[in-house]
């Protein structure tokens, strides 16, 4: 019962009643019949209803939004169908993928009735069966379906499933607006698996990334080995470098031959550099 009519009604009881103490009877009476007839003849639809009539059993029309009349007792409101976006929340337990793995995924569909009138006769409880439509659509995608693809590519499979589930609605009214998978559960067992595998293949990459490595750092020994053959000088400098950073820290004793000591001498090393230079300048 809308506000507006009972008002009326209410207003329409009292002016009787008015009537009937100060007037007469009759015009009470007529007042009264008057105020129940607006109790069942005026309707208020909201602007999202929309109230299907039918008259001796036919379609009358679909009304609403706003105000509108019926003819009491040979007019009949069957449905008043609200054309707002709706949801629903629909799941598939233990259903093997293309691939015999038994997954649980829980979805959500969004969806507006387009059409009351079809709404409201073509099928008797449409919430009901777009759950329905729903559950069994979603079991079929699952089944056609491997286990990679229901868990990396959720877009293509929310699309596959709200064309699935629109073309059986779209004959009740009903546009399905999207569908979104919200969880895709599977056995622990398998998570593990799929744990060591991704661990497996990440060891992997690093190895193989390690490997590249070395085999660059192989390559750059190869031409510096290269380099201080070709000049022993540089090789002497660079013996002297390493020892210069092994005992710059305070405390640090090394023990080398004498030998080694002779070689790295100043005078002999700037001999070594010399002679080096005075060989690269030479004509060949």
């Amino acid at each position: 019962m809308n506000p507006i009519t009972l008002f009326a009604a209410v207003v329409l009881a009292a002016i009787g009643a008015l009537l009937f103490e100060f007037v007469n009877f009759g015009l009470s009476a007529v007042i009264f019949l008057a105020a129940l007839l607006v109790l069942m003849s005026l309707k208020m639809a909201n602007t999202w209803q929309r109230f299907v009539v039918l008259r001796a059993g036919k379609l009358q029309g679909v009304k609403g939004p706003g105000l509108f009349w019926i003819v009491p007792i040979l007019d009949s409101v069957v449905a008043i169908i609200d054309e707002r976006i709706q949801t629903t929340g629909f799941n598939a337990e233990r259903v093997l993928t293309k691939d015999t793995v038994p997954v649980n995924v829980d979805a959500i569909i969004f969806w507006r009735v387009h059409d009351a009138r079809q709404a409201a006769l073509e099928i008797t409880d449409y919430r009901t069966a777009i759950d329905r439509v729903a559950q069994t659509s979603l079991q079929e995608m699952i089944g056609s379906s491997m286990l990679a693809a229901l868990l990396s590519d959720r877009h293509a499979i929310d699309a596959r499933l709200r064309d699935a589930i629109a073309a059986k609605t779209q004959v009740w009214g009903v546009t399905v607006m999207s569908v979104e998978i919200r969880d895709v559960a599977i056995p622990e067992a398998l998570q593990d698996a799929m744990s060591r595998e991704a661990q497996a293949e990440r060891e992997k990459q690093a190895r193989v990334i390690l490997g590249s490595a070395e085999v660059a750092i192989a390559a750059q020994f190869v031409e510096a080995a290269q380099a201080y053959e070709s000049h022993p000088a540089a090789l002497q400098l660079r013996a002297m470098n390493i020892i210069y950073e092994t005992t710059k820290e305070r405390g640090a004793t090394i023990l080398m031959p004498t030998a080694m000591v002779d070689a790295m001498n100043p005078a002999v090393a700037m001999a070594l550099a010399g002679g080096a230079a005075t060989t690269d300048k030479s004509p060949g």
